[in-house]
C-alpha cells in the first residue's frame, strides 16, 4: 500500500500541510476553562536537562549531544540518542521534552515524505525548518517544549537552522540548546572557524560537549558526534563524555586556545554512512 493511502492524502496540488496532525483542541480541560490558561495554572512542570549543539563549516554540518536523558534529578537513561536522522541528507538534535521531540520527528518525516512523492525531489532544509515551525507554532502556549537545530545539505550546500516550538525559525552557522548550551557557547566561540578541516571540527565539537557535560548536572553520559556531507549524513563516534573530558585536560594550553586536530596518540574514529546504518550503536529509535 502506498503512503499516499496510508496517511489519506489526496491532494496533490496542495503545498500546505497534512491535515491529520494533532488537534490542539484536543486537551481535556474542566468546562469553562480555556486550555492555555489551565496549563499555565495547573500544568505539570516538566524538568528538562541536555546539551546538544551543531555548526557549520565548509566541509558540511557537525552535530552533536551528550546521552543522558533526565527529568529533574532523575537519570532516566544514560545512554539515549538526542541526534534523530530525517532523510539521507537532514538529521535534528532534540532539546526539550522527549515525547514532545519524537512524536514532533515523526510527523515532519511523514510531510517530507509526501512533498517528495509529489515534487520528485526532496524539499529544502529551509524547506523542513520552516513546515515544523508552522505545524508546532499551532501549540504555543499548550505546554509544547521542542527546541531542535536541523542540520542538513542541499542544493544550496550545508544548511543550518533552529527551531523552537513556539514558531520561531532562525538561520545560523552555530547553535547550541540545552541547560549545558552556555557552557558550550564557550568552547564554540574561542574555537569555531568556518574553514577548519574535518578533524579539527570533530575535536572542537567533542570538545565543547565533554565540557558542559563536566560543568552542567543534567548532562552526561557520552557524546555522540554526527557530519552531514553532501553525500549523506555520517554517524562518527559515541564516546565516553568523562574520558575526552580527561584528556582534553592533558593537552598543554596552547592547545586548548582553539580546536586541536585530535589528541595525540590516537586515530580518527570512522564511522558508518547514513543512511544504511548507525554504527557504532544501536537504531536511533
Amino acid at each position: 500500500m502506498a503512503l499516499q493511502d496510508v496517511c489519506k492524502w489526496q491532494a496533490p496540488d496542495t503545498r500546505e500541510a497534512s491535515p491529520h496532525l494533532p488537534q490542539a483542541g484536543g486537551w481535556a480541560v474542566p468546562q469553562g476553562w480555556d486550555p492555555q490558561t489551565f496549563l499555565q495554572i495547573h500544568g505539570p512542570r516538566l524538568a528538562h536537562g541536555t546539551t546538544t549543539l551543531a555548526f557549520r563549516f565548509r566541509h558540511g554540518v557537525i552535530a552533536a549531544a551528550d546521552t543522558r536523558s533526565s527529568c529533574g534529578d532523575y537519570v532516566a537513561c544514560p545512554a539515549s540518542r538526542k541526534v534523530i536522522p530525517v532523510h539521507r541528507h537532514l538529521l535534528g538534535t532534540t532539546s526539550g521534552t522527549s515525547a514532545d521531540c519524537v512524536t514532533w520527528y515523526r510527523v515532519l518525516r511523514r510531510e517530507l515524505r509526501l512533498r517528495e512523492l509529489r515534487e520528485g525531489q526532496l524539499p529544502s532544509v529551509a524547506g523542513a525548518a520552516r513546515l515544523l515551525s508552522v505545524m508546532m507554532s499551532r501549540y504555543r502556549g499548550l505546554d509544547l517544549c521542542v527546541a531542535t537545530a536541523l542540520c542538513g545539505w542541499d542544493r544550496s550546500g550545508p544548511a543550518l537552522f533552529y527551531v523552537y516550538s513556539d514558531g520561531t525559525c532562525l538561520q545560523g552557522d552555530i547553535f547550541s540548546v540545552g541547560s549545558g548550551s552556555p557552557y558550550a557557547y564557550g568552547v564554540l566561540d574561542g574555537g569555531y572557524r568556518y574553514d577548519m578541516s574535518t578533524q579539527e571540527a570533530y575535536a572542537l565539537a567533542r570538545r565543547a560537549v565533554a565540557h558542559a557535560t563536566h560543568r552542567d548536572a543534567y548532562s552526561g553520559g557520552s557524546v555522540d558526534l554526527f557530519h552531514v556531507r553532501e553525500s549523506g549524513w555520517e554517524y562518527v563516534s559515541r564516546n565516553d563524555a568523562w574520558v575526552l573530558y580527561s584528556e582534553l585536560r592533558e593537552l598543554p594550553g596552547e592547545q586548548l586556545g582553539c580546536a586541536p586536530a585530535w589528541w595525540p596518540g590516537k586515530e580518527e574514529p570512522r564511522g558508518a554512512r547514513g543512511p544504511g546504518g548507525l554504527s557504532p550503536g544501536s537504531s536511533p529509535h
